[in-house]
This record gives structure tokens, C-alpha cells and sequence, in this order.
């Protein structure tokens, strides 16, 4: 099972062949990616620099500038990782290409599944902080930065209150009880002081909206549940 959000990953897809273009961003924006095309050099770099993708799908024989000075270019002021996709396949081009940084070389015609593995690799290799983001619902939790966002939308969220609703979203559907989130967030110490879940609870719902209390709800004489 893909264990990285591909509706946090950018792709760049280079190819001055629109049915190839409009092919590979038909695929990938079915399985949430982020795309953008571009039919020539110019317009690769200059969109590569406004995206900053994670991920560029390039053609070699481009107008204006060739893929090679184009994977130079766009390798020289970023990170993305460069899959190089194209109707060359002697095997000086594949040298070539990547000598000069490409990290991964396709020839046409290609298997779109195939296309999707190679990028996935590149995802699980170089671009490893992907990996911490989950999706549950509307929320997008970053494991490495400890932020929250809620329809794209940052949550300003304090320590306790980041780690209250990670824990309700690990028991999403689950009625929880005050007992067992002082337990697991705040510790033995605060054994039946259930005055501060409520507190806090109500922190979170102000932060999150209108929305919140069908989202965090409370089970009377229980605790409470989130429901996505």
C-alpha cells in the first residue's frame, strides 16, 4: 500500500507531444498528484522555478532548449528529481543523461504503471519527509514538524493540544474516555482532573471551526469521539 500522499507531491511532466503531455497528467492527477506540463524548454525552467516540483517526467528532444541543459538547469537550483522520458534510447544518451543528473532514464513507449513505479521510487529515495505526512479526512498531520492542517488550512496548534487530536484521530470512530486521553496526553498525574480534556477539547474546536463539533464529538457521560 503507497504510504506517501500524492496530493502533497508537484509533477512536472516536459513533453512537446501534447497527447503524451495530457496522457501522463491525466493518470497522475487521477491519483492526486499535483501537475503541471510544459511543451518546451523555456517554459520547463521557468515553470520549475515558480512549482519547485518533486518530481520531473522529461522529454530530450524539446524546442528551444534540449531536456539535457534543461535537467542541468533545473537540477542546478533544486531538488526535484528528474526521470527523463524519452524516444532516445542508444545507450550513449542514457549515459549521458545520466551523467549529467537525471536519476532515472524511460524509453517510449512506456507502461504508465511502469511510469508510476519510477516515481515512487524517486518519492521513497529523495524525497523521504513525504513519507511522515497522513491524510485522515481533511487533516494532513506532519509527523517531523508536529503541524496540523485542516482543509489546507494550518491549525495553530499547541504541544497538548497537537498530541490531543493526533490521539483522537488514532481512535477516529472510537469513543474515547476522559480517562483514557488523560492517561495517554497528559499522564498519571492529572489522573480525574477531566476539567482540562474539556478545556483543551474546546481549544481545538475553536481552531478548527464551524465544523468542529460534528468532527470532535462529545458522548455524553463517556468522552468524546472524532468522526471522519
Amino acid at each position: 500500500m503507497n504510504d506517501i500522499l500524492y496530493n502533497q507531491v508537484k509533477v512536472l511532466v516536459v513533453d512537446d507531444e501534447d497527447d503524451i503531455s495530457n496522457f501522463i497528467k491525466m493518470g497522475l492527477k487521477a491519483k492526486g498528484f499535483i501537475v503541471e506540463c510544459a511543451s518546451d524548454g523555456f517554459e520547463a525552467i521557468s515553470i520549475a522555478m515558480k512549482m519547485n516540483p518533486h518530481i520531473v517526467i522529461l522529454d530530450l528532444m524539446l524546442p528551444e532548449i534540449d531536456g539535457f541543459k534543461v535537467c542541468k538547469e533545473i537540477k542546478k537550483n533544486m531538488e526535484a528529481s528528474v526521470i527523463m522520458l524519452t524516444a532516445k534510447g542508444d545507450i550513449e544518451d542514457k549515459i549521458r543523461g545520466l551523467d549529467i543528473g537525471a536519476d532515472d532514464y524511460m524509453v517510449k513507449p512506456f507502461d504508465f504503471r511502469e511510469l508510476l513505479s519510477r516515481i515512487n521510487a524517486r518519492l521513497r529515495s529523495d524525497h523521504k519527509t513525504l513519507k511522515n505526512m497522513v491524510q485522515i479526512g481533511c487533516f494532513t498531520i506532519n509527523n517531523i514538524t508536529h503541524e496540523i492542517m485542516y482543509k489546507n488550512r494550518l491549525l495553530e496548534l499547541s504541544s497538548t493540544e497537537y498530541n490531543l487530536l493526533v490521539y483522537l484521530f488514532k481512535n477516529k470512530n472510537i469513543t474515547v474516555s476522559k480517562d483514557s486521553i488523560l492517561e495517554n496526553v497528559w499522564g498519571y498525574e492529572y489522573e480525574c482532573e477531566y476539567n482540562i480534556v474539556e478545556v483543551y477539547i474546546s481549544y481545538i474546536r475553536s481552531k478548527i471551526g464551524k465544523e468542529s463539533h460534528d468532527i470532535i464529538r462529545t458522548i455524553r457521560g463517556v468522552g468524546y469521539k472524532v468522526v471522519i
